[in-house]
């Protein structure tokens, strides 16, 4: 079994480091305020694609996947979305099965509601909503840090060439309770079990940052660039 220290030195997973950004088209990432991109920027960078600021929504024509990062609230991230005229637009991209990456955040607003502000609804481009971690004296909330991945469906091709056990790090205190419990790829216990992988044909969510996940993270991002 591994463990978190284990991961931080391990030499499973292979990156490339070639950085040939014509390989595997030009990804958008979209910027509405709503957390830092940076590190996804320079993380799908490493992984060997080329990245587009998003904050149009004419800009979406012209990229090949998108990934939606997400720090902060929900009813936030929403009303922001719409200020931009970027709801529909967003919308319309996932109505046409096009690749897409929604992490933390980004991918709560993909439910149809939130515990965290129950007067605005979300995207409801998947069935289910987003719950609140239960506070007791054993758990802390929010959930800060490393946990276990436990797969629930090795052929969702995120998970290609993840060792078992491996570890991801996440910071939030909702998580998503999905209707159809077949786009679940992978969940993680935190006082209870909860998807932290979905995929729905070519639209998938992770509820941790893999930017910030170390090797394991970066072959989950390089996993979604070769897609």
């Amino acid at each position: 079994m591994s463990t978190i220290k284990d991961q931080k030195n391990y030499s499973l997973v292979s990156i490339d480091k070639r950085r040939n950004f014509s390989s595997y088209g030009v990804i958008g990432i979209v910027d509405y305020a709503m957390g830092n991109i940076h590190s996804v920027k320079k993380a799908v960078e490493f992984c060997g694609a080329s990245v587009r600021i998003i904050t149009k929504p004419k800009e979406l024509k012209s990229i090949d996947k998108l990934i939606l990062p997400g720090v902060g609230a929900f009813g936030d991230a929403l009303n922001n979305l719409k200020k931009m005229k970027l709801y529909e637009a967003l919308l319309e991209y996932l109505e046409a099965d096009r690749v897409f990456l929604g992490i933390c955040l980004g991918m709560q607003i993909l439910f149809e509601n939130s515990q965290e502000d129950t007067w605005i609804k979300g995207l409801g481009f998947l069935k289910g909503k987003i719950l609140r971690f239960k506070i007791n004296k054993n758990l802390k909330v929010p959930h800060m840090g490393w946990n276990k991945l436990n797969f629930k469906n090795r052929n969702c091709p995120l998970l290609k060439d993840l060792p078992d056990n491996a570890y991801v790090y996440f910071c939030h205190s909702f998580y998503p309770k999905p209707q159809d419990r077949n786009i679940i790829c992978a969940t993680t216990n935190y006082g209870i079990e909860f998807a932290s992988i979905i995929q729905k044909s070519n639209i998938y969510g992770v509820q941790f940052h893999p930017e910030k996940s170390q090797k394991v993270g970066l072959k989950i991002m390089q996993n979604f660039v070769r897609l």
